[in-house]
């Protein structure tokens, strides 16, 4: 069960460090607007794995394998909503292009805003076609029916500790002064990339479900 663990801990490593929709969510909220805004990100992103995670512990690849239309219904949802946040960036680079930002964006203080990136964070990770895959098989299989309940808090909190840990260090860093003067240079290109990104994520969720 230990190397299981040390697996299981590598892999999620691994999956987290992978470029997609909740790197790229964070790491803009950190150089656009604020890091305690970015933070807010974190704990959605956070609470999302939290949920995909507790399903896959009650069996989630069973649920989809038996309730097929619930699997599309995911994946329709999911796609619609990264073809909305795709279509945001793509305006937002726009914007730019049309009115290139001189100075680094100043750090909003309205709290509404950091709720509305906490939901922002929270959809882009149940969205997420990488997640939704990744819990619904991946997973899995290293939580077996003979695992106990102590073995699966373990993984769970296993799970959430990593995802934590590794969103809060790219909020850190990305709100670093260097990192958003560079986007400032980049800003218009990165969000034209990242729209056509979530876009293509989105429409594949929807053309192959």
């Amino acid at each position: 069960m230990l190397m299981s663990f040390l697996t299981l801990a590598v892999v999620q490593l691994l999956a987290l460090m992978s470029p997609g929709p909740d790197f790229f969510f964070i790491s803009r909220a950190a150089v656009t607007r604020s890091h305690r805004e970015a933070l807010m990100g974190v704990l959605g992103v956070t609470m999302g794995v939290a949920i995909w995670a507790a399903v896959a512990l009650l069996g989630l690849n069973l649920l989809l394998e038996k309730m097929a239309w619930l699997h599309k219904l995911i994946m329709a949802g999911g796609g619609l909503y990264l073809i909305w946040m795709g279509w945001q960036l793509l305006r937002s680079a726009r914007r730019q292009h049309k009115q290139p930002a001189s100075d680094v964006p100043a750090e909003p203080p309205v709290a509404a805003r950091q709720g509305k990136t906490f939901l922002r964070g929270l959809l882009t990770n149940l969205s997420n076609p990488k997640v939704v895959i990744y819990f619904g098989s991946v997973f899995s299989l290293f939580v077996g029916e003979d695992a106990s309940a102590l073995q699966r808090g373990g993984i769970y909190a296993l799970i959430l500790l990593e995802t934590l840990g590794w969103f809060l260090l790219v909020a850190t860093v990305f709100a670093l002064p260097w990192m958003r003067r560079k986007y400032q240079q980049m800003g218009k290109w990165l969000d034209g990339v990242g729209g056509v990104l979530f876009t293509a994520f989105g429409l594949h969720l929807i053309l192959t479900r």
